[in-house]
């Protein structure tokens, strides 16, 4: 209870400074900073104290100099308390806490799994990737197998090893429905009860998923607010999205929506599951719609299908990403920026010299992005490397009508700037001592 009412007060603090700052573009470097943990002082905030002097905001800028972190390790959450259910109470009982930021290397470490859980995830992630592309490459080999028997013996290949994972696809549902009791139909209307998937549940322990997160957005802060979580990077495929409920649990109530790629909806049985969970089409009215009519949380995968083709590089595709911004200032609501580390260690993607996939890839809005998983299985699982998603500071958004590309420009800036913070404030932690985070 005294973690909730120190949060409250110091968010109501962080609020009232930010009303009283009279120089806007100062006033965004201070709320950025004000809950950076770094150990030095920002050379930032030294200069938003000598331009725009606030009595008010210097004396709690000594007060909070060192934040506190905390941390939720999903994978070893009990099962009995994955339920919609569940009062988030008992998930924050559950949670670690340390001041300054956590430990070197103590946020990569990868846990014991059951069996069955592995097993499951081995072919489960290895049949959905295969679903994602299969609409698109059956009719090619149906094509080329009446012209080629090269064409022909791929078709079968496909046409058995889709067979194979179906079956077994179908064996797990069976037994891990039971196994979690959960229902053997997605509900048409209880979207955040679909959340609660098994097949997300056992995503969680075998990338040995932990969630970690500041004082600043511990609740209540963004209890009363829609949220855009704008997530970087995306590498094959961003697991760290995949624990759903967190993001429509842990900070608010509010259910959040996932956007994706117009196509991914239209892709037949796909579509149902994914519009079953909440994800929405990957535009600006979709979202619009979702933050301010509906008032419930969106999150986007910023750097999208360009964010595809990096493995084990830290870049992120985002210097050009600023129409989730203009969105953020019609709706009036903060964004906060997340990084998935290990999102680019999960699979090799393979790029050919002259980057042509990768232009197509963006061209036709669709990923073209061959890739090796676990043990060089192609399109196969991922490996099991240990994925850490990372929450920054809230970027409060004014709400907008019409903002000026000026505006859209320092607010976008911002939102970099947040990337580039919160990647530096745990990427020890998370072993990633010697790499930069770069944006293109």
């Amino acid at each position: 209870m005294s973690y909730h009412l120190l949060s409250y007060i110091k968010h109501t603090i962080h609020q009232y400074c930010i009303h009283q700052t009279t120089s806007c573009q100062h006033l965004a470097t201070f709320s950025l900073s004000l809950f950076s943990c770094q150990p030095s002082v920002h050379p930032t905030l030294i200069y938003w104290h000598r331009s725009a002097p606030n009595p008010h905001a210097s004396r709690f800028l000594k007060q909070l100099s060192t934040m506190k972190y905390h941390k939720l390790n999903l994978a070893t959450l009990p099962d009995d308390l994955f339920t919609k259910q569940t009062d988030v109470k008992r998930w924050m009982d559950l949670t670690t806490s340390c001041d300054g930021g956590f430990p070197p290397n103590s946020l990569n470490r990868v846990c014991p799994i059951e069996r069955d859980v592995e097993i499951e995830r081995l072919f489960g992630i290895s049949f959905y990737m295969l679903g994602n592309i299969f609409p698109f490459i059956l009719p090619l080999l149906l094509v080329s197998s009446l012209i080629s028997q090269v064409g022909s013996v791929l078709l079968k290949i496909l046409l058995a090893y889709f067979a194979i994972l179906f079956i077994i696809a179908k064996y797990n549902f069976a037994k891990f429905t039971r196994k979690y009791n959960r229902p053997k139909d997605l509900s048409p209307t209880d979207m955040k009860d679909n959340q609660y998937l098994f097949t997300e549940r056992n995503n969680q322990k075998y990338t040995s998923m932990q969630f970690v997160w500041s004082e600043s957005i511990q609740r209540p802060a963004l209890l009363e607010k829609a949220v855009i979580f704008c997530v970087i990077p995306h590498g094959v495929a961003p697991l760290g999205i995949t624990a759903y409920p967190v993001w429509s649990k842990l900070f608010n109530d509010k259910l959040c929506h996932w956007t994706c790629a117009p196509i991914v909806l239209k892709i037949p049985i796909l579509k149902t599951y994914m519009k079953r969970i909440g994800y929405i089409p990957a535009k600006a009215k979709n979202i619009s719609d979702t933050l301010t009519k509906k008032e419930e949380n969106v999150g986007i995968i910023l750097d999208g299908i360009a964010g595809m083709f990096q493995s084990h590089d830290e870049i992120g595709h985002v210097m050009n990403r600023k129409g989730i911004i203009k969105i953020a200032l019609r709706s009036g609501v903060p964004i906060v920026p997340v990084y998935g580390f290990g999102h680019t260690s999960l699979w090799k993607v393979v790029v050919d010299p002259f980057r042509v996939l990768e232009w197509l890839s963006l061209k036709l809005d669709v990923a073209l992005t061959p890739f090796f998983g676990r043990a060089g299985w192609f399109l196969g699982p991922p490996r099991r490397v240990a994925v850490c998603v990372c929450l920054g500071e809230p970027i409060e958004c004014p709400k907008i009508e019409n903002p000026t590309q000026e505006e859209i420009d320092k607010f976008h800036g911002l939102l970099l700037k947040g990337y580039e913070n919160v990647f530096e404030q745990h990427k020890k932690a998370y072993g990633w001592g010697d790499k930069t985070l770069q944006f293109v």
